[in-house]
């Protein structure tokens, strides 16, 4: 990536980001990839399922200690909780239902939502496309850390800190960055939220709900399944601003790992991006990987030249077409 100037701490360059060319290169070379475009059709039964699991899970818990929610919201219900973000993620970009029914994966990512606690899926889709359109784009991508959080999260002790409270400032950032209008569908989200947990408290008290919102919190925070928060673009080699992980956590993880494969390619569903990679394995296999989420966050809280700041930035031109 050539051109590179720093200014201030993150690392600013003025070149279009890589996916759209190899994009171009991968497509003219390998046409057939484009018929892994389009819905994965297991995955509303798989989310189903774990909607279901965590329900069930709800009942299980309502007569444990509270020591005992909160070690089950870490072990488990947060893992599920966290694949199902990765599954929301997934139907942001509309792999249930295809994109003729838009408006079906937005609902279907609504019923994902509800093991959450907390409603996520509507506001999650109305960023993420920016993630996409303008990745790491000044006031545009709000996956890119602000200055303030560059520069006070600076030594191991305030990394650590910051990885714990990972879900409130990914949660947050978007409001101080770049505020949007609320919408309808937020507006529905959080209506069948909080009535799903209104129920949920009304059946079988408060500690299903505790357990629910806990294992959100926890598991996106200093969890092995939230290393793949910073290893997706923390710029771990100079000039590298998205990374692969290969590793046995996406089989729980909808493939999340692939995130180069992903942002060359957002319409493929997650269970596809193998393929992508084996088909078109010269443009793949030579890149910088990482080898274990767990120890991406090791090394980004005890590496002194790794921290929040470590992101490409780029000033995007705003796209004039509707988002």
């Amino acid at each position: 990536m050539g051109n590179r100037v720093i200014r201030g701490d993150f690392e600013w360059v003025y070149t279009e980001q890589p996916h759209t060319q190899r994009r171009r290169e991968i497509l003219a070379k390998y046409p057939t990839i484009k018929s892994l475009m389009g819905p994965d059709p297991h995955l509303k039964w798989i989310v189903s399922g774990m909607v279901l699991t965590q329900l069930l899970a709800c009942y299980l818990v309502k007569d444990l200690s509270w020591k005992w929610i909160f070690f089950w919201a870490y072990a488990f219900g947060g893992c599920i909780n966290h694949s199902m973000a990765l599954a929301i993620h997934d139907i942001s970009h509309n792999v249930a239902f295809g994109n003729k029914q838009a408006k079906w994966n937005r609902w279907f990512a609504v019923f994902a939502n509800l093991p959450f606690g907390l409603p996520y899926s509507a506001s999650f889709k109305k960023y993420h496309i920016d993630h996409h359109r303008y990745l790491g784009g000044d006031t545009l991508d709000v996956d890119v850390p602000t200055d303030f959080e560059g520069w006070f999260f600076c030594t191991p002790f305030r990394k650590f800190i910051w990885l714990i409270l990972q879900p409130f400032f990914y949660g947050l950032r978007p409001l101080y960055v770049n505020p949007k209008a609320v919408t309808q569908m937020e507006i529905f989200n959080a209506l069948v939220q909080f009535s799903v947990d209104f129920i949920i408290y009304y059946l079988w008290g408060l500690k299903p709900v505790v357990y629910l919102i806990a294992g959100t919190l926890l598991c996106m925070g200093l969890h092995p399944i939230a290393g793949h928060f910073i290893a997706e673009h923390y710029m771990f080699l100079k000039g590298y601003e998205t990374y692969s992980y290969y590793g046995p956590l996406n089989w729980i993880t909808f493939n999340a790992g692939y995130h180069m494969e992903h942002h060359d390619f957002p319409s493929i569903p997650g269970c596809k991006l193998p393929m992508v990679k084996k088909i078109a394995a010269e443009y793949y296999d030579n890149l910088p990987q990482h080898q274990s989420w767990c120890r991406v966050l090791w090394d980004f809280v005890f590496d002194d030249t790794i921290g929040p700041y470590s992101r490409i930035k780029r000033i995007c031109k705003l796209a004039t077409e509707n988002q």
